[in-house]
């Protein structure tokens, strides 16, 4: 139960934020490359979000995937056809002629998927090396490499490996944020649809109740309508106590970010993550379509990208500027400054859901 307007105040000011306490993650691990950790990345500019969007819209299979490029900050688009090449300059973006198409790429993951399931390991494409990175964590046996290693070798060099440190696994903390089942989350974006609010989180956590308080053993501030997990990791809560928090993410220094859009994240651009535990950390866009193989099942068309996090920032912010990208997903943590963050692309929460930030 809230005991005071001290209480009420301290929730409204944390779902302002709109990134409260992240917890019950499924941490992933995720490959720190690095290259990409070395190189500042940009931050793709609106018309570099449009110019993805509409590059996938008209190209569809025939691009192996798009990137940015971290010194010139251009989109680049990957085909394989004259035909395709003529289509993505006719969109105005940069191209580059590449040996595997999207439908070797998508053959390869295939064939991870139905021969290479093993728990501990995530893989997706990297349209910068034109390959499908696959990472096993400690947990993954020597047997079960050997495995993973043979399937790989089979596939004629679309797939690279690394090894990563770090374990999945659910991490469900307690203390702060936003409580339900006795577990601790966080909401990432605050959301709208026909006039009443909502927030998206991860659906790992909303999974576990259907009831969410801003103090543990508070007064309910939430209800679940939605929960996806595993195959997906969104879920939503509506606002049941009144409040009209705004559309901002906390950036952990006293001031906030505002959300004005959302889009899908793009290979080498940069992003933060906002999150109760490790606060604010900083990243690059590394693969996108990761499959990632959970112990309580996988979740799949995820982001790995190289942000620090740690058990506890699940549920929450993945953006860019004043773009929502992602829901955090899980990770298998830091070392030094790079990290392992896993999101779930936001847009196909918002689409789900019928709802959109503001």
């Amino acid at each position: 139960m809230r005991r005071n307007s001290r209480a009420r105040l301290s929730l409204s000011l944390l779902l302002v934020a709109g990134a409260l306490g992240l917890g019950a993650t499924p941490a992933t691990a995720a490959e720190v490359h690095t290259a990409a950790a070395a190189t500042p990345s940009a931050i793709p500019s609106a018309s570099a979000y449009a110019l993805d969007a509409a590059v996938e819209r008209t190209l569809g299979a025939d691009t192996a995937g798009t990137y940015l490029d971290r010194k010139t900050g251009e989109l680049v688009v990957t085909v394989t056809t004259d035909r395709a090449e003529e289509q993505a300059r006719a969109t105005g973006a940069t191209v580059r002629r590449v040996t595997r198409s999207a439908a070797q790429l998508d053959s390869a993951i295939a064939t991870l998927e139905a021969e290479a399931k093993i728990t501990g390991t995530s893989w997706g494409i990297d349209p910068r090396t034109n390959q499908v990175a696959v990472e096993a964590d400690s947990s993954v046996s020597a047997r079960d490499m050997a495995r993973l290693e043979a399937v790989a070798e089979r596939l004629g060099g679309a797939v690279s490996i690394s090894r990563v440190p770090g374990v999945f696994h659910r991490e469900v903390l307690g203390g702060g944020a936003i409580y339900g089942g006795g577990s601790r989350c966080s909401a990432s974006f605050n959301v709208t649809k026909g006039g009443a609010r909502y927030f998206v989180t991860a659906g790992h956590c909303t999974n576990i109740s259907a009831n969410w308080s801003a103090t543990s053993g508070g007064s309910v501030i939430g209800v679940r309508e939605g929960t996806s997990f595993p195959t997906n990791d969104y879920g939503i809560v509506r606002y049941t106590d009144g409040s009209s928090p705004a559309g901002s993410v906390d950036l952990y220094n006293g001031s906030t970010q505002d959300i004005a859009s959302a889009a899908n994240a793009v290979v080498g651009q940069a992003i933060r993550k906002s999150g109760s535990t490790t606060k604010v950390t900083s990243g690059t866009v590394t693969a996108v379509n990761v499959t990632v193989n959970y112990g309580d099942g996988p979740v799949y068309g995820m982001v790995r990208t190289t942000a620090c996090s740690a058990g506890g920032d699940s549920g929450g912010a993945h953006f860019a500027g004043s773009v929502a990208l992602g829901i955090h997903s899980g990770s298998s943590g830091c070392s030094g400054t790079a990290g392992s963050a896993i999101h779930q692309p936001v847009v196909e929460a918002l689409q789900a859901y019928g709802v959109s930030v503001y």
